[in-house]
C-alpha cells in the first residue's frame, strides 16, 4: 500500500509543479480550484491502476471518486474562464505580486498547500482502492456499509450537481447581478453544494470501510478534514464573508436559511 501512495504523491507533486509553471506564466492560480476535485479522481485512477486483480469493490470506490471529481474539476474551470481570477486568491497574493514574488508565493501559498490537503482528503478513495484489491462486491455477505456510503454519495451527487446548475443559472441572468439566489435547492442550505461535497466523501468513506476497520480508521481525517474546511474555513465561511460586502439582501438570506444542513426556511420573527 505504502509503495502505490508514494507513487500517488508523485504523480500529484508534478502535476502540481507543471500547473504552478502555468500559473505563473499567466500570472493567475484561480484555476488551482479546478484541480481539487479533478486531481483527487486522478489519484482514484492511478490506485486503480496500480492494484492486480481490480475487483468491482475497487472498481466501484474508483467510479465514485472520478465521476465526482472530475465533474467538479470541469464545472469549475469554466466558471474560471468566464469569470477570471477569483478575488480571494488576488487578496491572498496582492502583496507578493507587489514585492515581485509571486511564483514564490504561488507555489508555497497555494499549490504545494493544495497538494498536500487534496492528497489527504482522498486518502479514503486511494486507500480503498487498494485495499479492496481483488475483492467483488458479489462475494461480501453483508454491505451495510457499502449501501448506506452509495445513498449518501448519490444525496450529495445530486446536492452538488443541481445546486451548481441552479446557480449558474441564476448568473447567467443579468438582471440577477447583485441578488441572492434563495429558490430551489439554495431555498434550504445556503451551501447546497458544499453540503454535496460533505455527503459525497462521507459516503466515499463508508465504501472504503467495508475493506476494514485500519482504512476507516486511517482515512476518516480526509471527510473530517473536508467538512471542516467547507464549514469553517476556507468554503462557507471565506464565501460568506464576502457575499456580506455585495449583496445587501444576504443578511436577510442568512437569517431564514440554514447554513449546512437542508433544513425549512425559519420564518421572520
Amino acid at each position: 500500500m505504502t509503495d502505490i501512495l508514494l507513487v500517488n504523491a508523485a504523480i500529484l507533486l508534478a502535476l502540481v509543479i507543471i500547473l504552478w509553471g502555468i500559473s505563473v506564466r499567466i500570472n493567475d492560480v484561480s484555476f488551482i480550484d479546478s484541480f481539487w476535485g479533478a486531481g483527487m479522481g486522478v489519484l482514484a485512477i492511478t490506485s486503480w491502476l496500480q492494484v492486480d486483480g481490480r475487483g468491482t469493490l475497487a472498481t466501484l470506490i474508483m467510479a465514485m471518486a472520478a465521476a465526482w471529481g472530475f465533474r467538479l474539476g470541469l464545472y469549475l474551470l469554466r466558471r474560471w474562464s468566464h469569470e477570471g481570477e477569483d478575488q480571494r486568491y488576488e487578496r491572498m497574493l496582492r502583496k507578493d505580486r507587489e514585492k515581485g514574488r509571486f511564483a514564490f508565493a504561488a507555489l508555497t501559498k497555494v499549490f504545494l498547500g493544495q497538494a498536500v490537503l487534496l492528497f489527504l482528503v482522498c486518502l479514503p478513495a486511494q486507500m480503498g482502492i487498494i485495499a479492496a484489491g481483488q475483492v467483488d462486491l458479489g462475494s461480501l455477505a453483508v454491505q451495510p456499509l457499502i449501501v448506506a456510503g452509495v445513498a449518501i454519495y448519490l444525496v450529495g451527487i445530486f446536492f452538488e450537481w443541481v445546486g451548481d446548475w441552479q446557480l449558474s443559472r441564476f448568473k447567467a441572468d443579468p438582471a440577477n447581478k447583485g441578488k441572492v439566489l434563495d429558490t430551489g435547492l439554495w431555498r434550504y442550505t445556503r451551501h447546497p453544494n458544499y453540503f454535496g461535497d460533505a455527503c459525497a466523501w462521507w459516503g466515499i468513506w463508508l465504501v472504503a470501510a467495508q475493506t476494514g476497520s485500519n482504512v476507516a480508521l486511517w482515512t476518516v481525517i480526509g471527510p473530517l478534514f473536508l467538512t471542516f474546511t467547507l464549514t469553517k474555513w476556507s468554503g462557507a465561511a471565506l464565501l460568506e464573508k464576502g457575499m456580506k460586502k455585495t449583496r445587501p439582501e444576504y443578511e436577510n438570506y442568512k437569517q431564514r436559511t440554514s447554513a449546512f444542513l437542508p433544513m425549512p426556511p425559519r420564518r421572520k420573527a
